[in-house]
């Protein structure tokens, strides 16, 4: 199986030169419902999270500061579109440790080291991607849907021209860089095959952060969810 099929495109990479990507593949992962140790997994990630704001507000942590300067560069306002990292810290904020909720095995693991590590990291199901995974602009092209269903309003609004997106042959798979993900490739406890992907901007965020950050993650699956293979890649 193919493991370097998440790419970013040259004019992304031109206009953002600070961006910075791990992927991680996990292969034969057995997934299954949220338990008590991928609960406390939330838990501890919320408590490192809390920790490394030391009191400040979120948008304005150097991770995520970085963060919000890229969304208003493409034209979205960060205060309405917040950078997954930060809307996850924001409910921690808001409601405490236990405020994010609990989705699945692997979704959790990835949400806690977010939560954790102050970075946007994603999950998707490998077998439903068609084709590479590519970071680039929108186009008046992409504004069919990519399988979202009527009721998900959030999921079948049309990207916008010039908006950072994740696409592959058929569409769109997260908006608005890492702001929300479509449900096509989502995981779900049937999900055997995944890639996870750890964003970063420097130079608030080192490369031996973004290493660790997905050691971590790879260290969680390694541990509880028995994957036949797991590699990270640095695609940037």
């Amino acid at each position: 199986m193919d493991a370097t099929r998440v790419r970013v495109s040259d004019e992304v990479l031109g206009r953002f030169p600070g961006f910075r990507l791990r992927v991680l593949y996990a292969f034969g992962v057995r997934n299954r419902s949220s338990d008590a140790t991928s609960r406390e997994w939330l838990r501890e990630g919320a408590s490192r999270g809390l920790a490394a704001l030391g009191g400040t507000r979120p948008g304005q942590h150097p991770h995520l500061k970085l963060w919000r300067d890229a969304y208003g560069a493409f034209g979205a306002k960060p205060s309405a579109y917040p950078c997954s990292a930060e809307a996850l810290i924001q409910r921690v904020v808001k409601g405490g440790a236990d405020a994010v909720p609990a989705i699945n095995c692997l979704v959790d693991a990835y949400n806690a080291v977010s939560l954790a590590n102050l970075l946007p990291i994603g999950g998707e199901d490998l077998d439903r991607l068609v084709g590479p995974c590519v970071l680039r602009f929108a186009t008046d092209k992409d504004g069919e849907l990519d399988g979202a269903t009527a009721a998900d309003a959030s999921a079948s609004e049309a990207p916008r021209p010039g908006e950072v997106i994740w696409a592959d042959d058929v569409g769109w798979t997260c908006r608005r860089w890492n702001w929300r993900q479509g449900p096509r490739t989502r995981l779900t406890e049937s999900s055997r095959n995944a890639y996870f992907i750890i964003e970063g901007m420097s130079p608030a965020l080192t490369e031996t952060e973004l290493d660790e950050a997905a050691r971590e993650l790879a260290g969680r699956i390694e541990a509880t969810m028995s994957p036949g293979r797991l590699q990270i890649v640095a695609v940037v």
